[in-house]
């Protein structure tokens, strides 16, 4: 059957893995046995993909990223150069937790975006379209739209589907570069369709 995705000559891809139509994987990238990738990703250099990882449709993960066992990212994700995602959350050498009862899930929701060298500490969900500023690292949920940064990560605004911040007056805000409206209640920020 022929191959629907591109695979630089230097990468390795397991046999056993599934990757998605129009996917690309770069220079010295590994795809492992039991990943899932969807269609029409961008793995850049140096990409590990380990089993059981589930990756949507439009991901785009940058050089330097190693995704393991417990991680699924939904569609349209963004992961900055370097940024570093764990999934056992008190590691040991001499009490090794490499089985997956010591895995904890991390899910990044559609359109979610996370900076250059960014930590995602395993356990958290990334809500949809929230945005993780470079460096920051996340120990705790980041809701939907949230823009978070700083160590530890804290809530500092507001961020449009399209990636611009936005300005929440009175519980409403519009977007100035694409026009979508959103309602604010409490801790949640919703697009009004």
């Amino acid at each position: 059957m022929e191959k629907r995705y591109y695979a630089h000559e230097t990468a390795i891809i397991d046999e056993g893995s599934e990757i998605g139509d129009g996917t690309k994987i770069w220079h010295f990238s590994h795809i492992a046995k039991g990943a899932k990738i969807g269609k029409n990703c961008k793995l850049g250099q140096n990409v590990y993909i380990a089993p059981g990882v589930v990756i949507g449709d439009n991901v785009k993960i940058q050089n330097n990223v190693s995704l393991y066992e417990g991680a699924v990212l939904e569609d349209d994700v963004f992961c900055g150069p370097s940024s570093v995602f764990t999934n056992i959350f008190n590691p040991r050498s001499g009490y090794p937790r490499n089985s997956p009862e010591f895995f904890r899930k991390t899910l990044m929701k559609t359109g979610a975006s996370v900076g250059a060298n960014a930590t995602i500490v395993c356990g958290v969900t990334l809500g949809s379209h929230s945005f993780v500023g470079a460096g920051s690292v996340v120990t705790r949920n980041v809701p939907d739209h949230c823009l978070v940064y700083g160590n530890p990560a804290r809530a500092k605004g507001w961020m449009c589907e399209c990636g611009e911040k936005l300005e929440i007056k009175n519980d409403k805000a519009t977007c100035a570069a694409c026009q979508r409206k959103y309602n604010k209640s409490g801790n949640l920020v919703e697009r009004i369709k």
